[in-house]
């Protein structure tokens, strides 16, 4: 097995060979060329449709997968689209979307859309991006996307050329004939006022030659993608990846845990957000591994989880990447098959609760190596050590030739690089840090000069601390986030919906702890003096029109005053403190022998919000089992604590 990172300074040992004479590909287009070259037969992608069927996959080697690619990327190009042309998808997980991703990237530049976003967030995505081709899915039985994305089109003026995927292509028999019937029932596909024309992806792909790419291929300096990081401007805010972005990130991170060819990867993340499409994607194919992709909607297909641990059975799977609130659910199924190839596990995109990786590691035998990256990082920055000793609730080491560190910032000018264990704000170098957003309005304050004269760093906008071993940890989160599920959502996208109703005088969306998701965002709002508004009619109004369904708040609370600062800003830390007391007395009032609880949540420098809980246990009770169930009971939250009982 090659080396994997154990210490800091087995990094700075992999350092020592110049990053030019690692020989990396230029793009991502040569990354899968030169692994079809070396493991031509070796397993590239696996796909099967239900998970209750898993053992009837669709495989791929990499001679197919770099066939398929081919074919891809010269259909776009016969359909005009060129280096800075863009190709946009809206996709489930299907073979065609890593098609898609790479044969896009091969002659132009790509953009993934979430399919879950409303209809016309995809609509101004795609204006944003230029979008000159659509690849998406055709009417199909239990789901709606053609139907919102046929609903939107005609308001992108640049989109020429749409090609739908018919997911019935992958069924057989009985099946076939029932979703067929189905459809009928359903309603056919309409095309007739949709302006751009419209071709079928798997008829129209196999008229082009599979054994070579009819453009010259991409440099590492070209654009590669744009992926949807949110906007709130009224214009969406597209990050820009280039193609030695993507191939250093994903070789880079594979390098950390030790990649090596022939691994087998689990996908069951979505496509159209860096983790799927980069983390795994990306790192997979550089190093010669394979991808099992289970079912259109990753982890959340029926059957998938009560399936799981025969999955990894069946296809020797060595690793899979997930957010917490599959961890969490994984928990509740027994391990019911021989998983002794699983090596590893990664966590990133959302928070990882520290008695979640402990019960995980306990129920499957495997370690979580807890990673942090953003979209403007491409996607990995910094992970656990696999062959060390992972830190429960540490965002691990920095990336082998990225450079990764905490400062002092003020007003967005950098003042200084901060000491051990000092909280100030994460800052990135690299070559995986991204070349700014399309839109230049973004790009105000994305970047700080450290005066080296070795090139900018990018301003996560996160806070953390780097401890004395190299271990990096977050204290708090980039224009405070929602992380819902591992899908970040930004609160101004609700705060500027609640402030269009008439008697809104102010808002305050935040995260409220949720053992399950991490977070569930609330708002609060201030009426304007005379003017009334209930709780449900405010719910309803959001609901109405906030145009991201995971951002859609689960409750709006009227406040007689919303918490400012001195200075008069919104002072949202009150309100999230509010909510980890209440969450966090519910949880407890419902364990038995608790007579009494106070909870003061408070800021603390090195972890962000902290609850100081005191327990009063009821006379004669065992005081150990009320802890222990406390504990239990807490351990879903990502908020620290610190417990007495009396």
């Amino acid at each position: 097995m090659p080396k994997a990172v154990a210490t800091l300074a087995d990094i700075q040992e992999m350092e020592q060979i110049p990053l030019e004479e690692r020989n990396l590909p230029t793009s991502t287009y040569a990354a899968i060329k030169r692994s079809a070259q070396a493991f031509p037969n070796q397993t590239a992608l696996g796909f099967f449709l239900q998970a209750t069927e898993y053992e009837n996959a669709v495989m791929y080697t990499y001679t197919d997968f770099l066939g398929m690619i081919n074919q891809t990327a010269n259909m776009l190009h016969d359909l005009g689209v060129g280096r800075n042309d863009v190709v946009s998808y809206i996709l489930p997980n299907v073979p065609q979307t890593y098609f898609t991703l790479f044969g896009s990237e091969a002659v132009g530049i790509s953009n993934p859309i979430n399919p879950l976003l409303e209809p016309h967030v995809m609509a101004e995505i795609m204006n944003a991006a230029k979008t000159k081709v659509l690849v998406t899915i055709g009417n199909f039985p239990k789901t709606n996307v053609w139907e919102q994305v046929s609903s939107i089109v005609n308001d992108v003026p640049t989109l020429q050329t749409i090609i739908t995927i018919d997911l019935a292509n992958f069924l057989s028999g009985v099946k076939k004939v029932i979703v067929s019937g189905l459809r009928i029932i359903k309603g056919s596909m309409s095309t007739k006022d949709i302006r751009a024309k419209v071709i079928d992806f798997d008829s129209t792909v196999k008229r082009y030659p599979k054994n070579k790419l009819n453009v010259p291929e991409p440099q590492s300096s070209d654009i590669a993608a744009y992926f949807h990081t949110g906007g709130t401007t009224g214009t969406p805010k597209l990050a820009m990846h280039t193609h030695e972005n993507q191939v250093f990130d994903g070789w880079a991170a594979g390098l950390a845990i030790g990649g090596e060819p022939g691994k087998m990867t689990y996908l069951g993340l979505p496509l159209f957000h860096n983790f799927g499409a980069i983390a795994i994607g990306v790192q997979s194919f550089v190093y010669g591994c394979g991808i099992i992709m289970g079912t259109p909607s990753g982890f959340r297909g029926e059957g998938t989880f009560p399936n799981f641990w025969k999955i990894v059975d069946h296809y020797k799977i060595n690793l899979f990447g997930a957010v917490p609130t599959v961890y969490k659910e994984l928990l509740n199924h027994p391990v019911n098959a021989d998983i002794s190839s699983l090596e590893m596990a990664n966590c990133g995109a959302a928070p990882l609760p520290v008695e979640l990786a402990k019960q995980f590691e306990k129920h499957a035998g495997i370690n979580i190596l807890e990673g942090y990256g953003l979209t403007e990082g491409t996607s990995v920055c910094s992970v656990n050590p696999r062959a060390g000793v992972p830190k429960y609730g540490s965002i691990g080491y920095r990336l082998p030739y990225q450079e990764m560190a905490i400062a002092d910032i003020e007003d967005g000018s950098f003042k200084r690089f901060c000491d051990d264990d000092e909280v100030g704000v994460v800052i990135v170098r690299g070559p995986n840090v991204f070349a700014g957003y399309n839109d230049d309005f973004y790009n105000q304050g994305a970047f700080v000069e450290t005066g080296d004269g070795k090139g900018k760093w990018l301003n996560t906008g996160d806070t953390g601390r780097r401890d004395k071993d190299g271990y990096f940890w977050l204290t708090g989160r980039k224009k405070e986030l929602i992380i819902r599920g591992g899908h970040n959502i930004d609160p101004q996208l609700i705060e500027e919906v609640l402030m269009q109703h008439p008697a809104v005088a102010l808002s305050a969306a935040v995260g409220r702890p949720d053992a399950r998701v991490g977070e569930m965002p609330v708002a609060f709002v201030e009426l304007k003096p005379g003017m009334s508004a209930t709780s449900s009619e405010l719910e309803a109004f959001a609901a109405e029109n906030i145009g991201e369904r995971a951002a859609v708040p689960k409750s709006v609370t009227v406040l007689p005053e919303i918490p400012l600062t001195a200075v008069g800003k919104i002072f949202k830390p009150a309100l999230t403190r509010q909510l980890v007391q209440e969450v966090y007395e519910g949880e407890i009032k419902k364990i038995a022998g608790v007579q009494d609880v106070n909870i003061v949540a408070e800021g603390d420098k090195r972890l962000g919000t902290i609850a100081r809980i005191d327990v009063t246990a009821a006379s004669g009770q065992d005081k150990t089992a009320i802890e222990q169930a406390i504990r239990s009971a807490l351990g879903g939250y990502t908020v620290h604590y610190d417990l007495t009982i009396s």
